[in-house]
């Protein structure tokens, strides 16, 4: 029998499931019913899942938010989303109290000891004017009813163009289920398992992502509902996680590059301490991996390494392994069987291969998607009756998709068109060069002008006049920043992708730039 674990605490699956059955008897009295939709401002915690579950036997959508959110942006995902109930953990709830809609019931959740320490949060008061998430679970009777067929989370994107917007998508048909369940049991590596090839309890996987974002949440929820056994992390840690390989024999994970990047910045000595013998299928996703990355994390770990390409409105459609990125190093991968995937020119046409168009496709699934009170956005993101997540590519001849930029990040200078990444994929294999990014800046003669923003590696020094020269030995001139500067850090997402709207912002205020 399969397990969940979360701290101290280790449940069976049946065990899960009535937890899972008085949380949905504590939303069904808290006034929620099919259709509705509960705020989860929760970290990684066994609470988050209860709730997931609960609500899903209930046909409610359980809403992630982002719990670094400022009280403003807060109150905007509390607005737009409608929810009719707010679960949040007791130390996320001061700072936003003053953010929370009036009459917006609240349940709060205990910080549990594993998540205080992984914060330094210290000792965290229950308040004693709300409602305790345990105490109404533990005295709520387990609901008995026929369970309905459970609604995807509603997912907020990054925001990195402005406001977020939350992906709504009806509830499935059991064949559009059957599609995703083969969408992510192909991105995750549990194809043996749907197959009936492999018994899921032989299967162990960590939670080491937020589960706000896509990717962690849709693998943490599958790998629950498959049968895996799954542990609950309160956050990444490098050397954590490699212990957590060793002790609890993890054999699938899913990842973001930021993640190998703390992990290869690891001593020699900690990287070989531990055994990752059990490790099978390790999937990445969500930002860029840079090359050097990728290849020094096969060399490390082996052949285990995936990829797999995709968005939370398009759903997953590319796959990679490891071989086949060493034969195609910088793809993405081929496209997943079922799904429809083009790369097109601006009149719609299908680019030759190596030529650059924008991509864009639908899963297999075919399950439609809406935003939250802005249906009429939905229509920006289709073009030809396909999904375009914004992002520009090509195809080589053997089929491989590689991305070239996100089309808003393209720079024009002069009538050229300049992909940043291109730029960036450059500056990553200078010594001394932590992480970058590279983005437009306005100039009065051509448009736009490139700039770059570096950190560098602890304790290194780097001059603008050197990269440049360096870059100029592979870059054609007009794509060598003409502005450098140097950062400490870089504003990213969780997920790891860089917030370049951040960097960007500064430099076109009360421009007419798309920032």
């Amino acid at each position: 029998m399969s397990w969940i674990k979360s701290g101290q605490c280790t449940l069976t699956a049946t065990q899960f499931e009535q937890r899972a059955r008085r949380a949905a008897s504590v939303l069904q009295s808290s006034g929620l019913s099919k259709g509705d939709g509960v705020a989860l401002y929760l970290r990684n915690d066994l609470a988050y899942f209860e709730a997931v579950f609960g609500a899903g036997m209930l046909g409610i959508y359980p809403v992630p938010v982002n719990w670094h959110y400022t009280p403003d942006e807060a109150n905007y995902l509390l607005v737009d989303s409608g929810v009719k109930l707010l679960v949040i953990h007791a130390d996320l709830l001061p700072p936003i109290a003053s953010a929370v809609p009036q009459g917006l019931p609240v349940v709060v959740v205990n910080t549990p000891d594993d998540i205080r320490a992984a914060y330094n949060l210290g000792v965290v008061d229950l308040p004693s004017n709300f409602p305790l998430w345990h105490e109404l679970r533990d005295a709520a009777q387990p609901f008995n009813g026929t369970p309905e067929s459970p609604p995807s989370s509603v997912i907020y994107t990054s925001g990195t163009t402005g406001r977020p917007k939350g992906v709504k998508r009806p509830a499935f048909t059991q064949a559009q289920a059957d599609a995703v369940n083969f969408m992510l049991g192909w991105s995750y590596g549990y194809s043996e398992v749907l197959e009936g090839r492999r018994d899921p309890a032989t299967i162990t996987t960590a939670v080491i992502g937020p589960v706000y974002h896509s990717a962690p949440n849709a693998h943490s929820a599958f790998s629950i509902r498959l049968g895996a056994n799954v542990i609950v992390e309160p956050r990444f840690d490098a050397e954590g996680l490699l212990a957590l390989i060793e002790r609890e024999r993890i054999t699938h994970l899913n990842m973001v590059p930021i993640m190998f990047n703390r992990l290869l910045r690891l001593s020699h000595e900690i990287k070989h301490k531990y055994d990752l013998s059990s490790l099978e299928f390790v999937t990445h996703a969500a930002a860029p991996c840079p090359p050097p990355v990728k290849r020094a994390m096969i060399e490390w770990w082996g052949p285990v390494i995936w990829e797999y390409y995709g968005s939370t409105e398009m759903g997953n459609v590319t796959c990679l392994s490891s071989e086949e990125w060493l034969a195609h190093p910088g793809s993405v991968g081929k496209v997943m069987p079922g799904v429809t995937l083009r790369v097109v020119d601006e009149a719609g046409n299908d680019v030759s291969p190596g030529q650059v168009g924008e991509v864009m496709g639908k899963g297999r699934h075919g399950v439609d998607f809406t935003y939250q009170n802005s249906p009429e956005k939905r229509a920006a993101m289709e073009k030809y009756g396909l999904i375009t997540p914004g992002d520009v590519g090509y195809f080589d001849a053997d089929g491989f998709l590689y991305l070239c930029d996100r089309k808003n990040d393209m720079v024009i200078s002069g009538g050229a068109n300049i992909y940043p990444a291109e730029i960036e994929a450059e500056l990553h294999k200078l010594p001394g060069v932590a992480d970058c990014a590279v983005f437009g800046i306005p100039d009065e003669e051509f448009g736009e002008s490139v700039m770059a923003v570096v950190q560098p590696m602890p304790g290194v020094t780097l001059r603008a006049e050197d990269l440049r020269a360096d870059l100029r030995r592979t870059l054609t001139a007009y794509k060598v920043p003409r502005r450098i500067e140097f950062a400490e850090s870089l504003p990213r997402e969780d997920s790891g992708k860089i917030f370049k709207r951040k960097l960007r912002e500064p430099f076109w205020a009360g421009r007419d730039r798309a920032i």
